[in-house]
């Protein structure tokens, strides 16, 4: 099948993949531009999956400061090499995901840093919670289970639905990023100050 350069074009603008990328994509999906959109980010996420094991050592400290002058953030990303750190795609990725600290309030960056004895304790109260509304015994633990799940939402910036797009989280973000800049990203720490929190 033959592809149309304006659909290349397009495709390259939407997704800032290669050329020989997009005629491949719009190849495989007849044309379809959207097929060939989703088709790419597959593609790219299942790349992106290969390369989070890999060493971040350089990397970027970003501050936001919110308009009324009130919350603040201080948030540390790395990536592989400092030429990626110099990139705008990282500088908007940085700046997006402070702005969500500042705005959602988490408390860990992920759930492996959520402190044990916090866990537990969080559990617990899920267990008694549910044997109070009456659920079964058996079950008990399969709901406690799921409202951790929630509190992971809550709690953990990478689990959070991401401000901009509660459709996806702020790991996918990352990952997403990851795809179309090629190295492995990873969110490290933050800090949120707030006037009389």
């Amino acid at each position: 099948m033959s592809v149309d350069m304006e659909a290349v074009k397009d495709l390259r603008a939407r997704t800032g993949a290669g050329v020989l990328d997009c005629k491949k994509a719009l190849a495989e999906c007849g044309g379809n531009i959207e097929k060939a959109v989703d088709y790419l980010r597959e593609k790219g996420l299942a790349k992106a999956a290969k390369k989070v094991g890999r060493t971040a050592a350089e990397g970027l400290v970003f501050s936001y400061i919110h308009t009324n002058g009130k919350i603040g953030v201080l948030l540390e990303i790395n990536c592989e090499t400092d030429f990626v750190a110099r990139t705008d795609e990282f500088k908007k990725l940085g700046h997006e995901i402070a702005m969500h600290i500042a705005a959602a309030n988490p408390q860990y960056v992920s759930p492996e840093d959520v402190p044990s004895e916090d866990l537990e304790r969080e559990k617990e109260i899920y267990r008694k919670q549910a044997l109070e509304e009456g659920k079964p015994a058996h079950i008990v633990d399969k709901i406690a289970e799921g409202r951790v799940n929630k509190f992971y939402e809550e709690t953990c910036l990478l689990e959070q639905p991401y401000i901009r797009d509660p459709e996806k989280k702020i790991k996918d973000l990352v990952m997403e990023n990851i795809a179309k800049i090629g190295e492995n990203i990873v969110v490290r720490r933050f800090t949120r100050y707030a006037i009389s929190e």
